[in-house]
């Protein structure tokens, strides 16, 4: 029995030696490529990945809120960044670019292989006529997303020249420090990221939240250099974004640096930049005085659509 476990140690020991080998490799290759490239970094575009299918809420892009439908509310939003030369919309599904085109969006049609948002990001780059040093990957289902978070992103890139991806981080609400939705991050003294997890990070020896710790959330949008997000579907997936299932990690597992952007938000504009369950468990919570967490999200939307009392939202999205 000795000699079988000790074999079979042997042999996980020379395939994570194998792979670290290989990720250096390819770490070293995609670096060389991106760093003979990275001055200047002034074109940005941001792109908008949006997909119709969706185990969890089918056709989320073109849901209405408030008479206009959520990918034309995320694109408006955008497109007030100052830092954006060019926002564009990117999907595999018809109904979706039909929809865009009507409201003025540029649309970019890519494949229904792309595993993740980050791939059809660069599907779509490389569709695009004029050629950009930065790309934004900015989620679909933001849509009261800050344009200073995207502002943000892009000029923390800018100023990080060993950076080949950049995202924001907020500090993270002590309710939601065990909520595995919530991805937390650890960052090192000069802004960059350490590590992301869906467990809380740092985690003290007593096992319990310490409130007086400024732990971080991390907001969902990042941006890359361009010649990386060509490097990036290269990279083979890595142990610890297998495990946390969480995409940045394989950058940082690859040796990539990544520079993290904590944008000086207010409470109601964190809350509103994680996604449309958020933004709505938010809004319905100001609007019925209590957290409806048990309604579904299409009763959330039908509850923010009719509500007169979300009328003063109008007013951000004019």
């Amino acid at each position: 029995m000795q000699g079988i476990c000790s074999s079979s140690e042997s042999s996980q020991g020379k395939a994570w030696i194998v792979h670290g080998l290989l990720a250096g490799a390819a770490a070293a290759i995609g670096l060389y490529m991106v760093v003979r490239s990275n001055r200047g970094r002034n074109r940005v575009v941001g792109i908008i990945p949006a997909r119709y299918r969706s185990s969890r809420f089918e056709g989320k892009p073109l849901v209405p809120i408030r008479g206009k439908p959520m990918i034309q509310r995320t694109w408006e939003r955008a497109k007030m960044a100052s830092t954006l030369d060019n926002v564009v919309i990117a999907t595999d599904d018809e109904r979706i670019a039909e929809c865009c085109l009507g409201f003025g969006a540029n649309v970019v049609m890519t494949s229904e292989a792309c595993r993740n948002g980050t791939e059809r990001c660069n599907e779509a780059l490389r569709k695009l006529k004029k050629k950009y040093d930065i790309v934004v990957n900015i989620q679909g289902d933001e849509p009261l997303i800050e344009p200073e978070i995207i502002d943000g992103v892009v000029r923390a890139l800018q100023g990080a020249p060993d950076a080949v991806f950049s995202t924001a981080v907020t500090s993270l609400n002590p309710e939601d420090a065990l909520d595995p939705n919530r991805v937390k991050c650890v960052v090192d003294m000069h802004g960059y990221a350490i590590y992301f997890s869906r467990g809380l990070i740092p985690y003290n020896k007593e096992g319990v939240v310490n409130p007086k710790f400024p732990y971080l959330l991390h907001l969902g949008i990042q941006s890359y250099d361009a010649k990386f997000l060509g490097v990036y579907p290269l990279l083979q997936p890595t142990p610890l974004q297998l495990e946390e299932d969480l995409e940045q990690l394989k950058v940082l597992e690859n040796g990539y640096k990544m520079k993290d952007e904590i944008p000086n938000l207010n409470v109601a504009a964190r809350a509103t930049s994680q996604g449309l369950e958020s933004c709505l468990n938010s809004i319905a919570h100001a609007l019925l005085g209590f957290q409806p967490y048990f309604y579904s999200m299409e009763v959330q939307l039908w509850i923010f659509e009719l509500s007169p009392n979300a009328s003063w939202l109008d007013e951000a999205w004019t």
